[in-house]
């Protein structure tokens, strides 16, 4: 079983023949340049991005009777307004399955908007697997703990480096034990107005050294940092915001940098098996090229998501450990001698 490629959580499109099929980040940002600011980004780009992000930090032990400090009572509060502390101790798998629409915008008007699906098997706190389905593209990730992957129609198998990390979709809301678990480290940032609603603010970044095993020769990861914004009202998470900087710099060339921030909208919080879970969001992406070398200026592009969730159940009967082992056939094209499991190869 060989290693898989390195995951790249930014768009890939792959309608250019004349470009080499590297297996490294300098192939997969030379197309990024020669496709993603075109007028009409299409379905393979709100794919690549939107799909099945991943968050920026790893999940951590949630301190919940420790209530010492700022941030660790405000997940102490959530956590008593989503009422998932029993979740802790009976929850083995969680499953969801949801709609979502897909979409580009240029100035005022949107492109048509893509609909979809998509289905989703956790086993806390490191597996999940995700399929997702828009315009009959499908898009399968997933993580056994100690790699995570991406599956698409137009590319091979990618793995992922750095720690563990939690699928965003998961911290949108729908999972309540994620979000304490990322958030129960975080810095407490003051208090902000979003949406309308008084908010305490806790901020995570990716350490030093994450970003480090993130990062190769031509690519760099900078920062990845998220803000939660949690109301004061009553404890839920309502707005989530995330965001990457990424210098890229192949060897002769001029360094260009990439800006991705992405910030989703939480709300429609229901009652699920006595916990609350957020059952619908819209998430705002903006993607900003910039550098010297760039004579018009930045190059910016913005796309949007509509999510909403129509099921959710816990402990769902079959759902084993076997459900979250990557196929074999995303490894067949890699030759046994590249494959090294004590290498962190997480989501990048």
């Amino acid at each position: 079983m060989g290693r898989l490629a390195t995951l790249s959580e930014e768009p890939i499109n792959e309608e250019d023949t004349k470009v080499k099929k590297w297996r490294n980040w300098n192939w997969n940002w030379k197309r990024i340049k020669t496709h993603f600011f075109q007028k009409k980004p299409d379905l393979k780009i709100l794919l690549s991005v939107l799909a099945c992000p991943l968050f920026p930090v790893p999940p951590h032990s949630p301190p919940l009777n420790n209530v010492s400090s700022s941030a660790h009572y405000i997940i102490h509060h959530f956590t008593a307004a989503t009422a998932s502390r029993h979740l802790q101790a009976t929850v083995k798998t969680i499953f969801a399955t949801g709609k979502l629409q897909m979409s580009a915008v240029h100035d005022l008007p949107h492109t048509q908007p893509q609909t979809g699906c998509f289905v989703l098997w956790q086993m806390p706190p490191h597996k999940w697997q995700i399929e997702l389905v828009v315009d009959a593209h499908k898009v399968v990730a997933g993580s056994d703990g100690t790699v995570a992957w991406r599956h698409t129609p137009w590319l091979r198998a990618h793995a992922a480096k750095g720690a563990v990390r939690p699928l965003r979709r998961a911290v949108q809301g729908l999972d309540p034990l994620a979000v304490s678990a990322v958030f129960c480290a975080a810095q407490y940032m003051g208090e902000k107005q979003i949406s309308g609603m008084d908010c305490f603010v806790l901020k995570v970044s990716a350490d030093q050294k994450d970003l480090v095993e993130r990062s190769d020769s031509t690519a760099e990861m900078i920062k990845h940092v998220a803000f939660g914004y949690f109301s004061q009202k009553n404890g839920l998470l309502v707005h989530l915001e995330d965001s990457y900087l990424t210098r890229i710099q192949s060897p002769g060339t001029h360094p260009t940098y990439w800006e991705t921030t992405m910030s989703t909208k939480i709300e429609d919080y229901r009652m699920v098996d006595g916990v609350m879970i957020a059952h619908a969001g819209h998430s705002t992406v903006i993607i900003t090229r910039f550098g010297d070398n760039l004579k018009t200026g930045p190059a910016i592009t913005r796309l949007e998501e509509s999510w909403t969730i129509d099921d959710v159940a816990f402990n769902v009967p079959g759902l084993s450990i076997d459900c979250f082992i990557p196929p074999k056939e995303l490894h067949k094209h890699y030759p046994q001698e590249d494959l090294d499991w004590r290498s962190p190869l997480h989501a990048a």
